[in-house]
């Protein structure tokens, strides 16, 4: 290197404020370093500064991700040493640029355990790439705690935890603790082995902070929150992050008041300082809560704190004013932010579609500068909520890219507005893409089959679950059961649930429910008490299905103490629909006037089902004074529903008042009421063929009618024969 560019070079390592200073280092080090050998040994000290200078400036550039200058420092070296190697492929490393990394260890001159451990950590933080990594710790000449360390983390991270605990095993005990045990406990924790996570835990002899936060964490997530709070309570020392998640815990079972408790005593304690991420875990609570006075509370402590109300900051907030329904205020605050990113524009957008006000949330949708995928489903789910299914899908046609996500929410608004056919369509479309569905892609197609009753098409969707090994993934589960119990095909709808490995509250919903409708009532009381005993805590929807169940079977008692149960031993609040269960069960038990007494009892007005239940009792048991009363508060509620008029008419024909009987049907005429027509269908050949009452637009009708009039004669046959 000319000793004009090595000045050059010099200087722009070294920013020195006096030029003489400058000078002194560009002369040295231009003079000493370009000498001859017999001048350089008293060079030595001065070329040792300049080379920990340089790897110095190597290891900045990466971090700061400038990996041409770091390359051009380390290529302009004129003496580089391990740590010099070592440092250029680090920087290669954190930049992503793995085969740059490995191509610079393959070149070193010589290799220390530092340069091992570097590579090894290489790949541990570039995808995971385990069997690389293991490859070159088998060929390490010597190891340390970072070696077993970085290779039990990649291990860990990579899920191969079987061998991280083998290699945890056979390392040097005094390597173990605390990282070694800490990277193990968290790769148990990530897949949910609690139990392992503990056992390594328990045995560890030296336990740092990081350990007791990660064990706490793993309780809460798995909703242990007494057995995190035991391990808390004893914690030799906590730190932020200790705190945050165990008051994240008791937000995730809804303890609201526990979390916000501790929340204060970590602020009376004042050990710790808060950060913002335990702030915005508060706005979010806050916002799931509907806890508005605490939510402004908090923000005013964002600010007499002196937190830099960031962009992070802010969409939280605007986020929890959402959930309050303070529209106005996450407007005002969205206009008030002198920086937004897209999340903020995004996060106003759904603000407006949770509360119905999808003109304004396209309007905002139109002036974002920058969208992204987020924005565009945000704004198709928007309109398929309102019904709207046409412009979603004129939006989703001018989306520039989409992605599963935005595919699911076309599928599943058709779904919700029970335009099965087209979800049907649109997941053949997107299979034809070749776009991958997700759990809740299959979720929403396996409702639509429920709903259709189509066992032959869920038959299809389950073949191509099993295709792409989303069979064990639980919302697909609890949907495959969900749908064959619809379809009346209970043997699938059990087998499935009985191999689910832990059975949440919605895999139980559904089996009760489809034991119940299918009037299986004692298999579904069976299944609730089997619930309550593995300490399933029961919600609406399970009493729906076991009141359901008591009326299947006729357990009158049963079903009035379940019902009562409801509020004084799980404080849930029966709804209408339970209350229209109740009096479907009294009614079917001829109890008419209890059933009548349960409704006049209801502290919200009954909705059309309760009547509905009461009036369909009455047409059973002939009881006219209450089918009456029924019709009459059914017409109030659904004035174009033909079904009050006909069984009214029908119960005074009955009971021979046929002039009452003319005056109700008179009535329906007048008012240009008709009844809609039964209907059935068929799939054959993918196709659906419809049928109504009195139809005769099918076109294979004239063949339709021939093949009924043959089986007609056949079953006439088969009778005489006898």
């Amino acid at each position: 290197m000319p000793a004009k560019r090595l000045t050059t070079f010099v200087r722009k390592q070294f920013s020195c404020s006096h030029s003489s200073r400058f000078k002194f280092h560009c002369s040295c080090f231009s003079t000493l370093i370009l000498s001859e050998p017999n001048h350089r040994s008293s060079a030595s000290r001065r070329t040792s500064k300049f080379l920990f200078y340089c790897n110095n400036q190597i290891t900045q550039y990466g971090n700061n991700r400038d990996i041409k200058e770091a390359e051009s420092i380390f290529n302009r070296m004129p003496h580089k040493n391990t740590i010099s190697w070592t440092a250029m492929l680090t920087a290669y490393a954190e930049n992503g640029q793995i085969g740059k990394a490995r191509n610079m260890f393959d070149k070193m001159p010589e290799r220390s355990t530092a340069s091992y451990n570097a590579m090894i950590t290489a790949y541990m933080r570039n995808r995971c790439m385990a069997d690389e990594a293991f490859d070159l710790f088998s060929q390490m000449p010597n190891r340390n705690a970072i070696s077993y360390s970085a290779m039990i983390t990649c291990f860990a991270r990579a899920g191969m935890l079987d061998k991280a605990e083998k290699l945890y095993c056979e390392m040097p005990v005094k390597w173990r603790d605390p990282v070694c045990s800490n990277a193990l406990i968290n790769g148990f924790l990530k897949v949910g082995r609690l139990e392992e996570a503990v056992r390594i835990f328990e045995v560890m002899i030296e336990k740092d902070v990081v350990s007791w936060s990660s064990m706490v964490d793993g309780f809460c997530k798995q909703g242990r929150i007494v057995d995190a709070r035991n391990l808390f309570d004893i914690m030799p020392e906590r730190n932020v992050v200790t705190w945050t998640a165990m008051i994240d815990g008791y937000m995730k079972i809804g303890s609201f008041i526990e979390g916000l408790e501790l929340f204060l005593s970590m602020r009376r304690e004042g050990k710790v300082q808060v950060n913002p991420t335990t702030l915005t875990m508060l706005f979010e609570a806050c916002g799931n809560f509907g806890r508005y006075e605490e939510g402004i509370q908090i923000q005013g402590l964002v600010s007499r704190l002196g937190f830099d109300f960031d962009v992070f900051m802010g969409n939280c907030i605007i986020t929890m004013y959402c959930r309050f329904g303070c529209i106005d205020l996450a407007t005002n605050l969205f206009h008030h932010m002198s920086r937004k990113d897209v999340v903020s524009w995004n996060s106003l957008i759904a603000g407006y579609v949770q509360h119905g006000s999808i003109e304004e949330a396209f309007r905002l949708f139109e002036r974002m500068p920058i969208k992204d995928i987020v924005s565009w489903t945000t704004t198709i789910t928007g309109f398929s909520t309102k019904g709207l299914t046409d412009k979603c899908i004129q939006l989703f046609k001018l989306m520039p890219e989409k992605d599963d996500i935005a595919w699911t929410a076309v599928i599943s608004g058709f779904v919700n507005n029970e335009d099965y056919e087209e979800a049907f369509h649109w997941f053949v479309e997107m299979l034809r893409k070749a776009v991958r569905p997700n759990p809740l892609t299959f979720s929403s197609v396996l409702s639509a089959s429920a709903s259709l009753a189509t066992h032959t098409q869920g038959l299809q969707i389950h073949a191509q679950i099993v295709k792409m090994d989303m069979e064990v993934d639980l919302s697909v589960q609890n949907s495959l059961v969900s749908m064959y119990s619809k379809c009346g095909n209970l043997d699938d709808a059990y087998r499935i649930f009985s191999n689910i490995s832990a059975p949440n509250i919605v895999s139980f919903n559904s089996m009760v429910t489809g034991y119940a409708q299918n009037g299986h009532g004692d298999e579904a009381l069976t299944l609730f008490h089997r619930m309550l005993n593995e300490g399933q805590e029961p919600n609406q929807i399970t009493f729906l299905g076991v009141l359901s169940a008591c009326t299947h079977v006729g357990l009158v008692e049963e079903g009035w103490n379940y019902f009562k149960s409801m509020n004084s031993l799980y404080n849930i609040e029966p709804g209408p629909d339970h209350y229209a269960c109740m009096v479907d069960l009294f009614g079917r038990a001829g109890l008419l006037d209890k059933a009548t007494d349960l409704i006049h009892s209801m502290p919200f007005e009954p909705h059309s089902g309760v009547w509905g239940a009461l009036l369909g009792a009455s047409r059973t048991h002939l009881r006219i004074d209450i089918a009456k009363l029924a019709a009459e508060h059914l017409i109030k509620l659904e004035p174009d529903n033909a079904t009050p008029y006909v069984i009214l008419s029908n119960l005074y024909s009955v009971a021979g008042k046929r002039k009452d009987g003319v005056e109700v049907r008179m009535a329906k005429k007048s008012k240009g009421i008709k009844k809609n027509p039964g209907c059935s269908w068929i799939i054959v050949n993918d196709k659906v063929h419809l049928f109504r009452a009195g139809d005769h637009c099918h076109m294979d009708l004239e063949t339709i009618e021939l093949t009924l009039w043959t089986i007609s004669v056949e079953m006439r046959h088969l009778e005489f024969g006898r």
